[in-house]
């Protein structure tokens, strides 16, 4: 399978619950960030440049436990900044697999291996690393030689140990067809357990050129077609319909809150306008119409799956046709 199948009755739980109640809107995934200090500086991402001149005190393990509580979502990614930096990361994991969550914990790998060796593998714990391109691109992207070898390297070991291993890459103009099938062709050949892709987000503190707009990325993932019947994708069909132009959706920003050290970020994982002190007063205080509808226009060109997995989710439990649709992708295996 390529999610668990305690993920999935974690999630039909919640979306009966939620049903059954009447309520509206509920996170699917917390993106817990403990730390935004980083040891990269990667070409695509806004985090280092918003926290370059000046890094706030990293969340402590009581306030990083006290958000998956009040959140109350299923499933947690802990990112950053880079988890592996953060002093408390293997208590903080042992605490949330202990209030029964999924984890994804996000890395680049280069400090992964103690963690790795230190740490046992656990079912509802998932290692995820991304890779942007082979090694020649992905060192230019986070500007450091050597992080691709090193992230092969304990991706390896990850997956002898018996780690659930999952990786992410954001697609960019510059992207290559044919390189990222080869990067595919690895991971497979690494036997990890699914692959994340998505266009990387047009973050307004990002210079560079270096974005697809829509059109541009609709082109980019009809031409990957071949890909998703080849590797093993974790993007759902759902989603890769809507990447390729062939289904329209309203974004779920509030599907994917995120706590981070200054506080509860708000809209989403991806743009920032406040911050709140707790995930009620984001809820209350969020205009989520705004955001749903498109209507800011930093969301124009946003296909980030984190917007849009939490709409499939929505989409699949209103409909029986694409429910049965995901239930029999998750089955196949790749």
């Amino acid at each position: 399978m390529r999610f668990p199948l305690s993920l999935h009755l974690a999630m039909t739980s919640l979306f009966l619950k939620s049903s059954i109640s009447g309520r509206k809107r509920f996170p699917l995934v917390l993106m817990l960030e403990p730390t935004h200090r980083c040891n990269l500086a990667c070409a695509g991402c806004d985090r280092i440049r918003l926290h370059n001149k000046e890094q706030s005190a990293d969340l402590s393990l009581e306030q990083c436990v006290s958000a998956v509580l009040e959140s109350g979502a299923p499933v947690i990614t802990i990112t950053g900044g880079e988890p592996l930096l953060y002093p408390d990361l293997k208590p903080l994991v042992r605490e949330i697999l202990g209030l029964k969550r999924h984890i994804y914990l996000c890395s680049n790998g280069l400090l992964s291996e103690s963690f790795i060796e230190d740490f046992e593998p656990h079912p509802r714990l998932t290692l995820n690393f991304h890779l942007d391109g082979l090694e020649e691109t992905h060192d230019r992207i986070t500007n450091k030689a050597g992080t691709f070898k090193k992230a092969v390297e304990v991706i390896g070991k990850a997956k002898r140990k018996g780690f659930r291993v999952s990786t992410n890459t954001s697609v960019y103009k510059t992207s290559d067809m044919k390189e990222l099938e080869r990067l595919f062709e690895l991971l497979k050949s690494l036997k990890v357990d699914g692959v994340l892709v998505a266009p990387a987000f047009n973050y307004e503190r990002v210079e560079d050129d270096i974005f697809l707009d829509r059109s541009e990325a609709r082109k980019v993932f009809i031409e990957m077609e071949d890909f998703f019947h080849r590797f093993p994708f974790m993007s759902t069909p759902l989603y890769v319909d809507f990447l390729q132009g062939k289904r329209q959706m309203r974004c779920t920003p509030w599907g994917n809150p995120t706590r981070n050290p200054l506080g509860w970020k708000s809209p989403c994982y991806l743009i920032t306008d406040a911050y709140y002190k707790s995930f009620a007063e984001l809820m209350e205080k969020t205009p989520w119409d705004k955001y749903e509808t498109g209507l800011d226009p930093r969301c124009r060109d946003c296909m980030v799956h984190s917007g849009y997995e939490a709409t499939v989710m929505r989409t699949a439990f209103s409909s029986p046709r694409d429910l049965v649709r995901l239930a029999l992708w998750n089955m196949k295996k790749t």
